[in-house]
């Protein structure tokens, strides 16, 4: 493929590492972003001088684009992203409403801004943003997490509008329940009650998954964009009703 390097946030444990290994395994220099250096270095000692670390958070468009430096970023992955309870909004601090959104629509936004423009010129780009099928189903609890990432993928809607004929492609993938640590936080770290709770009765997908479908929308013809694409376990149905009994008088 034509792409050389590559931007991946998220990238030091779960869908980010697994992206950055595809990646590397595809030829690519990959620019990791995490804010844990430790588990940078840990992947570039497992996959190679490929891997080019980047440790800062990814709210932090000035540090990320001075450490990329004269960096010509082919194809950015936004996959970083935060929920850090699970519970109805007007039970969650102002505090932890605003990380939400700053980290699952706002800091991708930003990194696509400051991007596109070197992949206009080139006439060359791929942008995955990595959204969650809580975009489009219901999720109790995650009114916040729902919302960063339905704006995101309307952005990416509006996005290809703008680009097209640009050379520059735009592919949103839409997990549903991959078992990482995402949800670690919201477990007050409780990791066995984690697996049992998420991930015991139904099969859940895996990262390896999530980065077997990005190379595959890369490696696409230059002329075909996969726009959107919505990987579900075979076990799980996004979404739901609710129907609770009328208070009581």
């Amino acid at each position: 493929m034509d792409y050389r390097t590559a931007l991946v946030t998220g990238a030091s444990k779960g869908i980010g590492a697994a992206i950055v290994e595809s990646l590397v395994a595809e030829g690519l220099t990959v620019h990791a972003l995490a804010r844990s250096k430790d588990a940078l270095l840990a992947l570039r000692e497992r996959l190679g001088p490929q891997v080019k670390p980047i440790a800062t958070d990814v709210r932090d468009g000035e540090a990320i684009m001075s450490a990329l430096g004269t960096a010509e970023i082919d194809v950015l992955v936004n996959n970083a992203g935060g929920l850090t309870t699970v519970r109805p909004l007007h039970e969650q601090s102002a505090e932890e409403t605003a990380e939400v959104v700053e980290l699952n629509l706002t800091a991708p936004l930003q990194l696509i801004r400051l991007l596109l423009p070197g992949m206009i010129a080139r006439k060359r780009g791929h942008i995955f943003t990595l959204t969650s099928t809580a975009a489009s189903g219901v999720f109790a609890g995650t009114t916040a997490y729902g919302a960063a990432k339905a704006g995101l993928s309307q952005a990416g809607r509006i996005l290809r509008f703008d680009l097209a004929g640009t050379g520059v492609r735009l592919t949103e993938i839409a997990p549903g329940r991959v078992e990482t640590d995402f949800y670690l936080k919201a477990f007050d770290g409780d990791r066995e009650g984690l697996r049992k709770r998420m991930y015991c009765e139904q099969r859940p997908l895996r990262p390896a998954d999530i980065a077997a479908a990005l190379v595959s929308a890369l490696r696409m013809p230059d002329h075909v964009d996969i726009a959107e694409l919505t990987i579900a376990p075979s076990e799980q149905a996004a979404g739901g009703q609710k129907y609770p009994p009328p208070p009581l008088r």
